[in-house]
């Protein structure tokens, strides 16, 4: 009778076991997922990835820095340059006033101020271009809106329209960027007389 009654007992533990062996497995297999999700090569890849992309970053400023550095040294003076125009544009109204005084024309006294003047002039352009500061080159040439700028127009049939006949006050550039546009008189086509005899005369039969 005790065997008989032990056999529901044995199976019941043996369901116990298997059902622990079953949670086990499952919790093993769990593991090994988690594992793969991450392993140590999926972390090296991660780890590797934020380097590249911090490197990348800092990358990129140094070069923003060393762009604003070269600026800052090329072009720092430009306000400066700017105002040392005006030596020179002084040097010419003071000989444009020597040339025009009566008084002083066509004496020795006067060559001489010239002559000093020239070398003052000369020495001061020779000093802009050692600071990369050149003065634009505009006479017998097409009118250019990014160096010029048109004052006056000037009827000459010799030559095409929107060339530069004069320099009224010359313009200067530093480096790659313009300092000051030149002022400038370009030719225009003389207006014909015929074509304004006709126009004139219908005006005065309507007065």
């Amino acid at each position: 009778m005790m065997e008989k009654e032990q056999e529901p007992i044995n199976n019941s533990s043996e369901e116990a076991v298997e059902n622990i062996e079953a949670e086990n497995s499952n919790d093993l297999k769990s593991d090994n997922e988690i594992k793969e999700e991450s392993s140590p090569d999926d972390k090296i890849k991660e780890l590797e990835d934020k380097l590249a992309r911090t490197f990348a970053e800092m990358e990129n400023q140094r070069r923003r820095f060393e762009k604003e550095k070269e600026d800052a040294f090329e072009y720092g003076g430009f306000s400066f340059a700017k105002e040392a125009l005006n030596l020179i544009d002084n040097l010419e109204r003071s000989k444009q006033a020597l040339e025009n005084d009566e008084k002083l024309k066509n004496t020795e006294a006067l060559q001489k101020i010239l002559d000093h003047l020239k070398i003052i002039g000369q020495d001061l352009i020779s000093i802009f271009n050692k600071n990369n500061i050149r003065p634009i080159e505009c006479l017998n040439k097409k009118l250019d809106p990014n160096l010029h700028q048109a004052m006056i127009e000037i009827e000459d049939d010799e030559k095409e329209p929107g060339t530069i006949i004069q320099e009224i006050q010359k313009g200067f550039t530093i480096k790659d960027r313009l300092l000051r546009p030149s002022l400038v008189g370009v030719s225009k086509k003389t207006q014909n007389k015929h074509e304004e005899e006709p126009k004139n005369k219908e005006n005065k039969e309507n007065n």
